[in-house]
């Protein structure tokens, strides 16, 4: 399971919005920076709905839904303009972590399960790290893998909309699973890119 596969069909999706925003004057570092604000209330809006059915939960999941499309329009923007560069590219990924971690950590500390977040937390930097990491040694960036970026976001966007009307499943909360599932295939994805990173440089 990845979404980043299918890049180039959302950039086609987003070319009337890369326009809107070229003729708004946007730059892309704005949006990068508009986009890390919409994951800081995204996080506050899991935290305050807390472990029960709550439609702060759906209110999350929009926040999170559109920090991922300004995720997106921000590489497409700066491309349209002709002004990518490392510089933007570090903020774009910089925000971008900061961004996972407010959002895992709200949805942690909403259901009060630190040590979990945690876990999770570590698993996507973990991901994220060895994506960049192998371009950091000559191979090419990493987008794929068992969760990538785009896979998480709608991970949390499905659960943020399930958690309004059913919070728990077996006893545990459907946040809880979530977080779970990117402990453990978080840094299963992160071995895996790391694995293949390995054998390319043999």
């Amino acid at each position: 399971m990845t979404l980043d596969q299918y890049r180039s069909l959302a950039s086609r999706i987003l070319r009337p919005f890369v326009r809107l925003s070229v003729r708004l004057n946007l730059t892309p570092d704005g949006i990068s920076v508009a986009a890390f604000a919409l994951a800081v209330l995204a996080a506050g809006a899991f935290y305050r709905a807390g472990p029960g059915p709550d439609w702060w939960y759906g209110v999350g999941a929009l926040l999170v839904l559109l920090n991922g499309m300004l995720d997106l329009l921000d590489g497409a923007v700066a491309r349209e303009l002709d002004t990518d560069s490392p510089a933007g590219d570090l903020l774009d990924h910089v925000l971008d972590r900061y961004a996972d971690i407010v959002i895992l950590a709200g949805l942690a500390a909403g259901i009060e399960q630190y040590a979990l977040g945690f876990a999770a937390v570590t698993g996507v930097l973990m991901t994220s790290y060895l994506g960049t990491q192998t371009e950091a040694v000559g191979l090419e960036r990493q987008y794929g893998g068992l969760l990538g970026r785009a896979d998480r976001l709608a991970l949390v966007c499905l659960t943020g909309g399930i958690s309004v009307v059913v919070p728990v499943v077996a006893d545990v909360s459907v946040v809880a699973w979530l977080l779970g599932l990117f402990a453990v295939v978080g840094h299963l994805t992160a071995l895996q890119r790391f694995l293949g990173a390995w054998r390319d440089l043999q």
